[in-house]
């Protein structure tokens, strides 16, 4: 498959919106998108989401469902000749009776004069505009433009939906990759929500013929020597801030200061790896240290104030701190099993006791009746149970026994014997 001049990528394009991976929210029986497609109008709209999401894929799909021309543009290598020559093309399509599908790859990076220029095209509906953007819209883009727009958020791929993608590789391949079990898990995590960089990946796998598997250990080889160098916008770029991530949570300074380095000498915005440490603050130290996540904002802060060269000591200033911090992640495990008991338990009522009885009629429910206030008791604890009635007590954070978690438990066990004495 290597001599085809097209990547894997875009053989692997679905040409159809029921073929599209993830996104359920936007595609599916009665959702927006599909709705859209059937109705066979299409309005000017906004995709916000992560690289390898599927904006693009989706916009070509519109495109060629609905029988519309379609004229693609990236923000980041067109000016005002290349606006004036589409817009000028659009305008004959349209004489002629049709509505050009203008997609515009990083949307953002226009100023406020080029967004400014798309607003008559739009309004007459010349053209239709679907505009990709990795930023939030509401920052980035003119609010003239943005009320002409619908925005969809898409999400990044669930592991689930990188699973898909990694079968139809397989089957377009007609070959099982290489690579053991542990090795396919390091691969779907490399790929970080991203389908676009995960066929990149196996792409860089399909070429080699081992002669045994690769293990995670031999597949970091081989993808750090395929690809050496850094490009923002392929593997190497999830890689090294994968193994930026890992060491970090390693409790290693020295190998998480030298990806960051080649980070940055690969040309990274220190931001990106600013914010993905405030992420690591929450996600990998929580509460073991509070302060965790005051030194990562305060570092991202220091250099936004400072900038290049001189903030960035501030940033491996965080990076320093965040390596050496206690580690815990029972924040991030116990939030998705409150979703999930929030998603499957439905509209069950909070406990009469702890709501307010502002009306006669509320307090003839018994609303409020019972209720202890904590602060009146010996202990400043009633001990009264605050889940629906129906629920019972649930258990969803579990502080571990390292840094200021430790005392956390404490406290917790503390009022566990006191909620058992009441």
């Amino acid at each position: 498959m290597s001599n085809s001049p097209a990547p894997l990528a875009e053989r692997l394009r679905p040409l159809e919106l029921d073929s599209v991976i993830g996104q359920k929210h936007l595609i599916g029986p009665g959702k927006p998108l599909t709705r859209m497609v059937e109705k066979g109008q299409l309005f000017s709209m906004i995709f916000w989401g992560p690289p390898g999401s599927g904006k693009t894929t989706i916009a070509h799909i519109l495109a060629k469902t609905c029988g519309m021309p379609f004229v693609s543009l990236s923000a980041i290598f067109s000016g005002v000749a290349d606006l004036r020559k589409v817009f000028e093309g659009a305008q004959k399509s349209f004489e002629e009776g049709t509505s050009t599908l203008l997609f515009v790859d990083e949307i953002h990076r226009f100023n406020r004069a080029q967004q400014d220029s798309f607003l008559p095209y739009v309004e007459k509906g010349i053209i239709t505009l679907v505009g990709a953007t990795t930023e939030n819209p509401s920052f980035e883009l003119n609010g003239a433009l943005l009320s002409r727009c619908q925005v969809f958020t898409l999400h990044r791929l669930s592991v689930e939906d990188l699973e898909e993608i990694y079968g139809r590789a397989e089957t377009y391949l007609k070959k099982s990759l290489p690579v053991t079990t542990d090795a396919k898990v390091l691969l779907l995590d490399l790929a970080d929500g991203d389908g676009r960089a995960l066929l990149n990946l196996i792409e860089v796998i399909s070429e080699e013929s081992p002669a045994e598997p690769f293990t995670s250990q031999g597949l970091s080889e081989l993808l750090m020597k395929r690809a050496p160098l850094y490009d923002k916008a392929q593997e190497g770029h999830y890689n090294l801030i994968s193994a930026l991530h890992k060491s970090l949570r390693g409790s290693d300074p020295d190998a998480a200061l030298y990806w960051f380095a080649r980070m940055l000498e690969g040309g990274e915005d220190p931001l990106y790896i600013g914010r993905r440490m405030i992420r690591f603050a929450v996600e990998d130290i929580g509460l073991a240290d509070p302060q965790a996540l005051v030194q990562a904002l305060a570092g991202v802060e220091a250099y936004e104030r400072l900038g290049s060269p001189e903030g960035e000591l501030a940033l491996v200033q965080t990076l320093i701190y965040l390596a050496t911090a206690p580690k815990s992640n029972a924040l991030y495990r116990a939030y998705p099993q409150a979703l999930k008991a929030a998603k499957t338990s439905g509209s069950l009522m909070p406990p009469k006791h702890i709501l307010n009885a502002p009306t006669v009629l509320m307090r003839q429910e018994s609303y409020g009746k019972g209720y202890i206030y904590d602060h009146d008791t010996a202990e400043g604890f009633s001990g009264q149970n605050y889940f629906p009635e129906e629920m019972g007590e649930q258990v969803f954070y579990e502080p571990v026994e390292r840094g200021f978690e430790r005392e956390i438990k404490k406290r917790l066990d503390y009022w566990e014997k006191l909620r058992l004495k009441k």
